[in-house]
């Protein structure tokens, strides 16, 4: 398992404090209901019953109002928990949709400062903790750790300023995910080699030890040019898996390819 040094937290801060002036409601909000409006047309599969597949990729007008990430706003943030609080709108929506609209508006709570999360490598390789070898265990880097008990939860910038911090790339914004989307995710290639089914059992059953009575789990992707670990450039994703309390998250990166070393 690779080791990557820490870099500056003052550096994370400041990479996820940014979006907050870029972040637009006056063009996620429409964006938003848009989408709505389309995915409960005579068209959509679900009719006017909205799906999780429908409701996913209309919350991303949040995250990419400005044609890139920027992060949900105090603006957006209010509208977001307004919807939560809309009964039509929530019985609109599939019981898996209901659980991804509450798990997108508590993880993105407009909150640009990050809380302390520290993260620290585990004792043991990640081929001893998932009981298997293969390509994920073999670029898979595993850290943990906990926010003092009263100085914050995990959220969007939290995660994202921890990962930057210890792990070196920047991360791109966390999503929720479902355990079959987590078993999706571990089972895709890894530098052109597909992981095995007893690696992904494992790395699964590992996260989960985490997220398990929370059912908190998140992924978000990364690239990262010249980092210290690797003379190319190098892309991967990240699973965040978070405690009940939301102050204790473990972290597993795998690194998936090597795209050039322009």
């Amino acid at each position: 398992m690779k080791t990557l040094p820490m870099t500056s937290l003052l550096s994370g801060l400041a990479l996820f404090a940014a979006p907050a002036a870029f972040a637009s409601s006056t063009t996620s909000i429409p964006a938003f209901e848009a989408s709505i409006s389309a995915a409960q047309g005579p068209n959509s599969p679900g009719g006017t019953t909205l799906l999780r597949s429908e409701l996913k990729p209309a919350l991303e007008a949040f995250i990419y109002d400005t044609g890139g990430p920027t992060g949900v706003d105090s603006a957006e943030r209010a509208y977001l928990t307004t919807r939560l609080n809309d009964t039509p709108f929530q019985q609109s929506l599939t019981g898996t949709a209901a659980k991804y609209y509450a798990d997108f508006h508590e993880l993105n709570d407009a909150t640009f400062t990050s809380y302390p999360l520290y993260q620290g490598s585990v004792a043991n390789t990640a081929a001893s903790l998932f009981g298997a070898t293969g390509p994920l265990a073999s670029n898979a880097d595993i850290r943990e750790g906990y926010i003092p008990n009263g100085q914050g939860i995990a959220n969007q910038t939290t995660l994202g300023t921890a990962f930057t911090t210890y792990f070196e790339p920047p991360a791109g914004t966390f999503q929720p995910i479902t355990v079959k989307e987590l078993i999706e995710r571990l089972g895709t290639p890894v530098k052109g080699s597909t992981p095995t089914v007893d690696e992904v059992e494992g790395a699964v059953a590992y996260i989960t030890q985490i997220s398990r009575n929370s059912n908190r789990l998140y992924v978000a992707d990364w690239t990262c040019r010249r980092c210290s670990f690797s003379p190319w450039n190098t892309r991967g994703y990240v699973i965040a898996a978070v405690s009940t309390d939301r102050r204790f998250v473990r972290m597993v990166s795998v690194w998936t390819a090597d795209y050039g070393n322009d």
